[in-house]
Order: C-alpha cells, then sequence, then structure tokens
C-alpha cells in the first residue's frame, strides 16, 4: 500500500508521512465506501500509519481482556450454582453483551488496521459493524441501570422491595434485547444512520449529516439510550449511598448510647460492608460518566455545534474509550459481588485470587448483612 510513488501516501525511513500536494483523507477512498464516508473528512490530512497502527493493537488488547474477563464472568456464575440467581442473570447478561460487542468489533479492526488505512469491508459491513455496536453498547447501558435497581429494590427497599423472579428477570432481559435491536435498527428502515468514524477504521452513528432526519435520530439516541439511563442509574445509587450512610450513622449512634466501639462482630477487619457498597455505588457511576460522556457529547457537538472541532481523532478516541466499559464492567460488576471471588478462588486457583469465606459467630444474626454483601 505504502509504496514511494509521488502518487500515492507513503511512509520514508524515519516514518515520516508523505502524500501527493492537495491531499486529504478521503485521498483514494474507493467510490463503493464514500455511501458512509462523511465529505466532514476530507478538510483534513491523511492519517500516519503509525496512528492506525496503534488503534489496531489497543483494540486487539480490548478483546483479548474482554474475551477472558467476561468469559470467566459468564463461566463463574453458570458453573457455581448458588450464584444461578435471578438477580444474577443481569450480570451475566452484561458481560455476554460486552463479550458479544468486541468479538465483533476487536478482530476485525485489528486486521484492517494492518492492510488498510481505511475501512476495507465496504458500506454495508460498516452499516452493520455500528448496528451491532450500537446494539450492545445499548443493551449494556440498560442492562446496568437494570442491576442498579436490582440493587436499589434491595438494599433501600428491602423486604417491601419487588422480588424479581427468574420469569421476571427474563422478561426484563427481553425487554432489554428488543428495545435495543429495534432502536438500533431504525437506520436500516429509514430513520438516523451510521458512518465511518474519524480514523476510517471503525464505524458508528452519523452525527456528522445536516438533514433533520439524522439530527432528530442523534437527538433521541442521545436522550433514551444516554441521558435518561444515566439519571435513573444516578438515582438509583444515589438512594443506595444515602441508605447505608444513614445506617452507619444509626449504628455509631447506637453504639455510643451502649458506650461500646462498635455493635459489629467484625470491627477489626477494616471497613463495613456498608461503605464497601457506597465505595461500589460511587465508582458505578463515575466509570459511567467518565467512559460514555466523552463519546455521547462528541457526537451532540457535531450534531448541534461546531463541526470544526470534529477532528479525526477527537471522534477516533472517546469512541474507543467508550468501548473499553467492555473490559471494566467485569471488574466493577462481577469483582466487587464477594461470592464471585470466592467462587473464582475455587475454580480458577491458577489465578492467585485467595478470597477466604468468613464464618459468623455461632448465634449472631448475619442474614440481613450477607444479603447487602452479597449486593456489594
Amino acid at each position: 500500500m505504502f509504496g514511494q510513488d509521488d502518487k500515492r501516501v507513503y511512509m520514508d525511513a524515519s516514518m515520516n508521512l508523505y502524500y501527493p500536494k492537495g491531499a486529504n483523507q478521503l485521498f483514494d477512498i474507493p467510490e463503493d465506501l464514500k455511501e458512509v464516508v462523511s465529505e466532514h473528512w476530507a478538510q483534513f490530512p491523511p492519517q500516519h500509519p503509525l496512528i492506525t497502527h496503534v488503534f489496531g493493537i489497543l483494540f486487539f488488547v480490548l478483546w483479548v481482556i474482554n474475551f477472558f474477563g467476561n468469559g470467566l464472568v459468564i463461566y463463574i456464575f453458570l458453573k457455581t450454582k448458588t450464584l444461578r440467581t435471578p438477580t444474577n442473570m443481569f450480570v451475566v447478561n452484561l458481560a455476554l453483551s460486552d463479550a458479544i460487542m468486541m468479538f465483533c468489533m476487536g478482530p476485525p479492526v485489528t486486521f484492517n488496521a494492518f492492510v488498510q488505512r481505511y475501512w476495507m469491508y465496504g458500506a454495508f459491513a460498516c452499516k452493520v459493524y455500528a448496528c451491532v455496536g450500537a446494539i450492545c453498547g445499548t443493551a449494556s447501558l440498560l442492562t446496568m441501570v437494570v442491576i442498579g435497581y436490582d440493587r436499589y429494590n434491595v438494599i433501600v427497599k428491602g423486604f417491601s422491595g419487588v422480588k424479581i423472579t427468574a420469569g421476571k428477570a427474563f422478561i426484563m432481559l427481553v425487554a432489554i434485547w428488543g428495545y435495543s435491536i429495534v432502536v438500533s435498527a431504525m437506520p436500516f428502515f429509514g430513520w438516523g444512520g451510521y458512518m465511518a468514524e474519524g480514523g476510517l477504521m471503525t464505524c458508528g452513528y452519523d452525527y456528522l449529516s445536516q438533514d433533520w432526519n439524522k439530527k432528530s435520530y442523534m437527538w433521541f439516541a442521545f436522550v433514551f439510550n444516554f441521558l435518561f439511563p444515566l439519571a435513573l442509574n444516578g438515582y438509583f445509587y444515589t438512594k443506595i449511598v444515602k441508605a447505608v450512610v444513614m445506617h452507619e450513622a444509626a449504628l455509631k449512634a447506637q453504639a455510643k448510647k451502649m458506650n461500646v466501639d462498635s455493635l459489629r462482630s467484625n470491627a477489626d477487619d477494616g471497613e463495613s460492608a456498608e461503605v464497601r457498597i457506597a465505595k461500589v455505588a460511587i465508582t458505578n457511576v463515575m466509570l459511567w460518566v467518565t467512559i460514555w460522556s466523552p463519546y455521547a457529547f462528541v457526537n451532540m457537538i457535531a450534531v448541534f455545534g461546531n463541526q470544526l472541532v470534529v477532528t479525526p481523532l477527537v471522534s477516533q478516541i472517546p469512541a474507543f474509550i467508550a468501548k473499553s466499559a467492555s473490559c471494566l464492567n467485569p471488574v466493577v460488576y462481577a469483582i466487587s459481588h464477594p461470592k464471585y471471588r470466592e467462587a473464582l478462588s475455587r475454580e480458577v486457583p491458577c489465578l492467585g485470587i485467595r478470597e477466604e469465606k468468613k464464618c459468623a459467630p455461632a448465634g449472631s444474626d448475619t442474614k440481613g448483612q450477607e444479603s447487602v454483601q452479597t449486593k456489594a
């Protein structure tokens, strides 16, 4: 591809990039691919091949981490009988969604990055690639909302909360996937669109087109696939943090009245289960905001703001960061689960994880505390 020809893009021995005078990023793009390539990218010079190669390597690393991380979550939850509960179906679904996303996106981009400087699979494959990413991304976000609701239901509502049975969990998962598929498939039926992203190596939402059809779809996706789920998750975890802080304060007040240091039998073991729950809750929301917000706001800036600030890297980097969520979710939603860690240390001892099951003193009532720890 990169021969030393004054009519083609090439690198010299010092990795300097050369391209024909006046060439832009759309230089030498096939005609049949221009259907999904915005003219917006024509104002930028060709990307340096090393940038493409770096993203190819990063996608490969994400895919490997995703494969083992989510694979372990699915394996452990399905193999361990005590973990096969209705509410844990949501964690497995999150791992499944993330695994599908990177399985479909990691290898094609990695291979493409070292073969061609632009999307090499054709316009229709670009739309399918973007649609799969939209489906899995939406399903993951909505699953995290349901996980937040489940934890809110148990920790805040307690016995007055709605009990989630296997049937209810299954219906909720069907609704999540049904909504994600229908909404993400709309560009194939005339509402919205998909396009090649800034580096021309991946595909996503068409947020650069100026017609109202595309803009209205982006507005819908921003509100109902990002803002509304974020607001729900923020509400659930805010209530969880408030509940555990109030519970912790009540225990300390009662201990003070009884003139003891703590009412907990395991007070010397470090921070309480309530504090751990609060930390996990805050981490969940902060990760959501940190990972998904850059991609969402770059999209909306391009739709309703100044498109000149949306350079190839400004487009490509947030898209990559959003996909990194598929590797972080297993850590946040599974590793924080005590019983999962116990099963992992037992089923996969080669990882070196040592999780000891703590036994409560005879006669002590730990049922309520155990239920809280299990949800942490």
